[in-house]
């Protein structure tokens, strides 16, 4: 029986054949890689960086909008007339308003009430629901109901202050330019309030019922097993939900537009309406432009600070990499 042995220093043949079959799987999973991402990748151009490079672009002209006319090179004078323009001024000063609300009365409401609805109440499952439903609504819906509501003549709101002797109070609910910011806070809140009760509830269940009966067994009440048990493993729920909240409050347009159309006098005026305005209705594109822009680098602002020092630990927790290294 004879054997065939290599020549010295030669790679046999089915050694270079093993070597070369992980780079031609390489290959193909990065041709897979490419396939698969480049239909989201096209749509996130053509649909989110191709508008923003327009916005930009048009933010430093004075144009109509109109193909018919000529824009006009004005470099950064319309974001110089933010500056001066008061009614975007205090469309800032309104959202900051909206935003302490949501965090101050919103979000604590909501968290109260889904501890409430973890305990074993009878119905529960339809409370949840009812609290949850008006998520489901669209904001247009959600501000023609309240319309009706608050109408100063046959508004449900009237009819009941009216019931018990203080119809007087119900011909102001939206024409009040002190009070009109509450009332549209207080429609926001009814409309959204579930959606971040629905968030805590499912926190608050996935922590496990041992750690509350071990703080229990060592002598804790229950104020302080919420205080220091439940609240610290509800923290990255509760990080997302205020991010959600003030990412909306900053782009807030619809329910605004369709319940008071920003007013009576802007005393419930928005950036997002603001920038309708002067781009739908007075046609100074660039201006509105400028705008967009404005509220874009507030919005990114936020997100990339917010994560970085208040999520950060949520996100670095969320990270796996093969291998079990970072």
């Amino acid at each position: 029986m004879t054997a065939t042995a290599a020549a010295p220093g030669r790679v046999p043949p089915s050694r270079t054949l093993a070597a070369h079959r992980p780079r031609a799987r390489q290959r193909a999973d990065r041709v897979a890689i490419v396939l698969f991402l480049a239909p989201a990748l096209l749509l996130f151009i053509v649909l989110v960086l191709a508008p923003i490079a327009l916005a930009a672009t048009v933010s430093l002209f004075k144009w109509n909008g109109f193909v018919t006319s000529d824009p006009t090179l004005v470099g950064l004078d319309n974001f110089t007339r933010l500056l001066r323009d008061q009614v975007f001024v205090g469309d800032l000063r309104r959202g900051l308003t909206i935003i302490a609300l949501s965090l101050v009365l919103q979000l604590p409401m909501a968290l109260g009430l889904a501890m409430l609805l973890n305990q074993p109440l009878r119905g529960r499952s339809l409370y949840r629901l009812l609290f949850f439903a008006p998520y489901v609504l669209s904001e247009v819906t959600t501000a023609v109901l309240f319309r009706i509501v608050f109408s100063p003549e046959h508004g449900l709101a009237t009819r009941t202050l009216a019931v018990v002797g203080l119809g007087d109070l119900g011909e102001t609910w939206l024409a009040d330019p002190d009070t009109v910011l509450f009332w549209v806070f207080v429609v926001i809140s009814w409309k959204y309030f579930g959606f971040h009760m629905i968030l805590y509830l499912a926190g608050r269940q996935n922590i496990p019922r041992e750690l509350l009966e071990a703080a229990t067994t060592d002598g804790a009440n229950a104020w302080q097993a919420f205080r220091h048990v439940t609240l610290p493993l509800l923290g990255p729920t509760i990080r997302i939900s205020v991010f959600l909240s003030v990412i909306g409050a900053i782009q807030l347009f619809d329910m605004v537009w369709v319940l008071t159309g920003g007013g009576p006098v802007h005393a419930s005026e928005v950036m997002a309406v603001t920038m309708y305005r002067f781009g739908f209705e007075r046609f100074e594109v660039g201006y509105a432009s400028a705008m967009s822009i404005v509220m874009f680098l507030i919005s990114l602002v936020f997100a990339l600070l917010y994560q970085r020092f208040v999520m950060r630990r949520d996100i670095e927790g969320a990270l796996t990499v093969m291998g079990g290294q970072r």
